[in-house]
């Protein structure tokens, strides 16, 4: 009998407690978030900041738009240089460029984490940084923290695929000066579209919220911080990123099953790394030290193969019903940074180009059973078998 492999692609059902919120909403017409005040957007921000321990909350239209209002705030120069993690997604690079600044992309390694040598040298050039935990791996914080605070240069966390993950037990996105989240459908909380920044910094969230679309008083709707913001009233432009009541109210209900979902999640990753990690063909790299993960997909490396074996996995993979994502090597991939023709010339990164072309990407949602993880497992350690065990003049010659 033949086992199917595990649906990887749907997003977890939302609770059917967001159902009369909903219905309520809808029949109300109170989408906007400024029609009352203690809107939906606004308890979701209370109760997202209380969640992670931050004074303050933004809901917002996208991560993106997080990022993007993020370098606003901080109030950066046009042309103010931004250094970011050459493994990221093409939506950081681009809030750079929408916030007129200029992306500088330092190297990483094949733990997909930033190569401190190469972010400390290009550092003394830079006017902030935004640190990408990207698909959850955590770089170092405490070198990372270290060096930016020791030269004044701002941090902003892009912790769009890091909600719950801690650090020495402090949560991802409340290390640096901001920390931005997404709520797209296959991160840790699902409305389809939206994002979310925090921060401890009074000044800094009245200019976001200002900027978000708090036109005239509507901030009075948001929170306190009188003060802060009667100083930047009628002071910034106005870009409109708001969420809607609507999406708040699906977040909100998906707010306490943040934990059960990291648990989960964190089990899978690791009941099916340490298969793949039996296999002398695929190395999942360890997380650090000071990290505990909140996964919801697993990568790695594929070892000793050339380019023909790589495809060749990628497609024996796909016939057990396994889709892998080579990041390197999937058409116009938006986090090979080479795709990013929109940055002018493509700068010179072998070591993360290296890494790219033999790192995969294959969902795992916290939802799945130990079963169908070891489905999942079992099809691509059995796929670099088959291929690895063919003849190395057909498949694995360069």
């Amino acid at each position: 009998m033949t086992t199917l492999p595990p649906n990887v692609y749907d997003a977890e059902a939302i609770p059917a407690s967001a159902l009369a919120e909903v219905e309520r909403l809808l029949t109300s017409g109170d989408l906007f978030r400024y029609t009352n005040e203690g809107s939906p957007v606004h308890l979701l921000e209370q109760e997202f900041a209380a969640f992670l321990g931050s004074k303050y909350a933004l809901a917002v239209s996208s991560c993106s738009a997080a990022l993007f209002l993020s370098l606003k705030a901080l109030g950066l120069p046009r042309d103010a240089k931004v250094l970011i993690p050459a493994f990221t997604f093409a939506a950081v690079p681009s809030s750079i460029v929408h916030a007129d600044c200029i992306p500088v992309l330092c190297e990483c390694g094949d733990n997909y984490r930033i190569d401190m040598d190469d972010f400390r040298a290009k550092l003394p050039d830079v006017d902030a940084v935004i640190i990408s935990h990207m698909r959850g791996h955590t770089s170092d914080m405490d070198a990372i923290m270290e060096a930016c605070d020791a030269a004044g240069i701002p941090v902003v966390e892009d912790a769009a695929h890091s909600l719950g993950t801690k650090w020495h037990g402090k949560n991802i996105g409340t290390i640096g000066q901001i920390g931005c989240f997404s709520f797209q459908s296959y991160k840790m909380l699902n409305s389809g579209e939206g994002g979310i920044l925090v921060t401890d910094d009074a000044d800094l969230i009245a200019r976001a919220v200002i900027m978000s679309g708090a036109y005239e008083h509507n901030w009075n709707k948001n929170m306190g911080l009188k003060e802060a913001f009667e100083r930047w009233q009628n002071q910034l432009p106005l870009y409109n990123v708001r969420l809607n009541n609507l999406s708040a109210a699906i977040v909100r209900v998906q707010i306490p099953e943040i934990n059960r979902r990291i648990t989960d999640g964190r089990r899978n990753h690791d009941h099916v790394a340490a298969q793949l990690n039996a296999s002398p063909w695929i190395s999942v790299p360890d997380k650090l030290a000071a990290e505990d993960r909140a996964p919801d997909s697993i990568q790695f490396n594929l070892v000793g193969m050339g380019d023909n074996a790589v495809k060749a996995f990628a497609a024996a993979a796909a016939e057990r019903g396994i889709k892998v994502q080579v990041f390197g090597r999937s058409q116009d991939n938006a986090r090979a940074f080479w795709n990013w023709q929109f940055l002018g010339d493509t700068p010179d990164l072998p070591q993360t180009r290296a890494m790219l072309m033999n790192a995969c990407d294959v969902r795992l949602p916290a939802r799945l059973t130990l079963e169908e993880c070891d489905v999942v497992a079992g099809a691509l350690v059995d796929a670099a078998q088959t291929v690895m065990g063919q003849s190395l003049d057909t498949v694995a010659a360069e």
